[in-house]
């Protein structure tokens, strides 16, 4: 099962890209994309999808996973947020890949084991889960995280369905 994570961002969006079989995790590629700040919001939007669309495209995901955002003190940037957030789920769900969310604390928690976790120690247990990951920047390896925490809610979602069989 090949999952790609998001961590969506107006100015940076980070991505991962993992295989997960059972409880075993493998690094297959992650990195961001950046959208030009002077540009206008439906140019930045729609440089957003085509990068997004041609990743995908390129790294085949089964799955897609995406951080939901927080509202944060500035309605207008919450705003931005959530319109680039928009697009992140989009751009999965056009090309027929089913796409989960999860909360920051749901990822933190699945990744560290506490929802309230640094991003040095996200970082520090992506590479850690992830061996020969070495994600440059806390957008990838946010990414990675909640393509992870994806991976092992869905292996628990698939033992408890073979349990109750």
């Amino acid at each position: 099962m090949r999952v790609m994570g998001f961590d969506p961002g107006l100015g940076t969006t980070g991505w991962g890209v993992i295989e997960a079989e059972g409880n075993h995790l493998r690094h297959v590629a992650d990195g961001f994309v950046e959208t030009d700040t002077d540009a206008p919001l439906p140019a930045r939007l729609a440089a957003l999808h085509a990068a997004l669309a041609a990743l995908i495209a390129s790294w085949q995901p089964d799955e897609a996973a995406v951080e939901e955002t927080f509202v944060n003190r500035n309605p207008a940037s919450t705003l931005k947020l959530g319109q680039a957030r928009g697009v992140v789920l989009l751009a999965p769900a056009l090309a027929g890949i089913p796409v989960a969310e999860y909360q920051a604390t749901a990822v933190k928690r699945a990744v560290v084991g506490q929802g309230h976790a640094a991003k040095q120690q996200v970082q520090a247990m992506v590479r850690m889960l992830l061996p020969g990951a070495a994600p440059g920047r806390a957008d990838a390896a946010d990414a990675l995280a909640v393509a992870i925490c994806h991976a092992h809610h869905r292996a628990t979602a698939t033992r408890i369905a073979a349990f109750a069989r």
